[in-house]
């Protein structure tokens, strides 16, 4: 057997194991060590959340713009180091002319300087832990059906370094292993004949462009990107046409239902007044925001924006004739092809609005929290209980499904809640 033949076979191995480890390792423990800026502990997460719920939330969202920016990805945009002087000292900054600062405070100068924290080094860093490790809530709906965030949470640092530490240790064990057959081989060939069939067998030349050229090789790997390719496209593309949960759009005016329905419980029925005896839950009304607003946060650049739509003037109390509409964007739409009835469902069917919308309580910028598509909407239809106590619309059905011998109670499938043309006329 050709020893140079082996050689080179056993080196390019090792060449091409070293090379794998300088093209992906390398660059993702560096990018692991950089994330390494803050730290991400859980008990100091758990500090700097309170930090942050303290110093930061009574302007910033993590995920979305309210009186400030969104925070999340803050350490990609600025240093820690320019961090650490902006939350101490934005007005200082700005007034040093700090290019980065200078064009924040333009960008939301409508809000005024942000106040100076005078904060640790170690409090920051936990502040800025808490925010690029956030994730929002997962929640299980009434129907069992647990979506939370539509994007998985990245693993720790922790973790990532460990699976990357334990493929690194193979790599080299692998390494190893293939010096030691290579010297193996070596020795055990010293002084041995080899027949001509042996010899060719072992003296071939591996040339690796000739296999990559190949039709044979072109066809498989284009076979396999074109299977990928529709594979991605039917899950990705068509199975997601009208789908458009987790969609959250900018609004004109950053309202917010954690600190309106969750910190100060208002009904959503106060304000959504169609959704017990109309189909729509319609959006309310700016003289709906006024009731409230005409006297409280009277100085808010945002309520500002409700008083011109309407053309209010707060000073003399008088409203003037420039009437505009507020343009909201809509959240959660349906085809035109769908009837749905919010009446129906909440005060006929006593369906909770967080079924649907999920933690809407929860949310400072409202996204779309299920679904709704077809087999989302015939689920509910098969799980959900008929809400029959005391309605005598009921009474027939429910002795005709007792009749039927079903121990169950009666579900919405059961009186036509499977029907095409319940939703579709």
């Amino acid at each position: 057997m050709n020893i140079k033949a082996i050689s080179r076979i056993i080196r390019s191995t090792v060449a091409g194991t070293v090379f794998f480890l300088s093209l992906v390792l390398v660059p993702v423990l560096t990018n692991a060590q950089e994330a390494a800026a803050y730290p991400t502990d859980e008990a100091t997460v758990k500090a700097g959340e309170k930090l942050f719920k303290l110093n930061c939330k009574s302007c910033h969202n993590i995920d979305s713009d309210m009186t400030g920016p969104a925070l999340q990805g803050v350490t990609e945009r600025h240093s820690i180091d320019w961090i650490k002087s902006w939350v101490r000292g934005p007005k200082t900054m700005v007034e040093s002319g700090d290019k980065e600062a200078v064009a924040l405070y333009n960008k939301w100068k409508s809000s005024g300087y942000m106040t100076a924290f005078n904060l640790k080094d170690d409090e920051i860093l936990s502040i800025m832990g808490y925010i690029e490790t956030w994730a929002p809530p997962v929640v299980e709906t009434a129907l069992g059906t647990d979506i939370g965030n539509p994007e998985t949470p990245a693993m720790s640092d922790d973790t990532i370094t460990l699976v990357l530490g334990i493929v690194l240790v193979v790599l080299v064990l692998i390494i190893i292993v293939l010096v030691l057959i290579s010297a193996l081989v070596m020795k055990s060939l010293k002084g041995k004949e080899l027949s001509e069939d042996e010899t060719d067998f072992v003296e071939q030349k591996h040339n690796l462009l000739t296999v990559i050229t190949h039709p044979a090789f072109i066809g498989i790997v284009v076979l396999l990107a074109v299977v990928v390719g529709l594979l991605f496209g039917v899950k990705k593309g068509l199975y997601g046409v009208g789908v458009q949960q987790s969609y959250a759009p900018t609004q004109p005016i950053p309202f917010s239902h954690k600190i309106h329905a969750g910190d100060h419980e208002i009904d959503c029925n106060y304000c959504h007044t169609g959704v017990r005896k109309a189909k729509h839950a319609n959006i309310p009304s700016p003289n709906i925001c006024m009731n409230c607003h005409n006297q409280i946060k009277k100085d808010s650049p945002w309520i500002a924006k409700i008083y011109e739509a309407i053309d209010y003037n707060p000073s003399t109390g008088e409203y003037g004739t420039n009437v505009k509409p507020i343009e909201w964007v809509r959240v959660h739409n349906l085809p035109d092809l769908v009837y749905f009835n919010h009446q129906q469902h909440v005060k006929v069917g006593q369906i909770e609005c967080e079924t649907c919308h999920g933690p809407i309580k929860e949310m400072d910028v409202v996204y779309q929290y299920s679904p709704l598509t077809m087999g989302w909407c015939i689920d509910c239809h098969r799980k959900t209980d008929v809400q029959a106590q005391g309605n005598d619309y009921y009474d027939a059905l429910l002795k005709a499904h007792e009749a039927s011998g079903k121990k169950e109670p009666m579900k919405v499938e059961d009186i036509g809640g499977l029907e095409c043309s319940k939703c579709h006329y």
